[in-house]
């Protein structure tokens, strides 16, 4: 007996500040969001979850390796 998985994939939601073609901005806030919420709620928390769900859909992988190490390295120009 086979058990089929189905799997659906999902995108960020549509965000009214956002309405631009150019989704770079709500991928930068997302990242922000994400590790503000995380610094707040602490690691693991599923309301910070949604931010990292949509940050992962909206950036480039490249760029969260950068934003990830330049948060190690202490050059992260972003306000977390």
């Amino acid at each position: 007996c086979k058990v089929l998985m189905t799997y659906e994939p999902k995108t960020a939601p549509f965000d009214p500040r956002f309405p631009n073609q150019n989704q770079t901005k709500y991928c930068y806030q997302s990242y922000l969001d994400f590790h503000r919420c995380e610094k707040v709620k602490g690691q693991g928390d599923q309301v910070c979850k949604y931010f990292k769900n949509v940050y992962s859909s909206m950036c480039p992988n490249s760029w969260v390796e950068r934003w990830d190490g330049q948060r190690d390295e202490g050059t992260f120009a972003g306000h977390i």
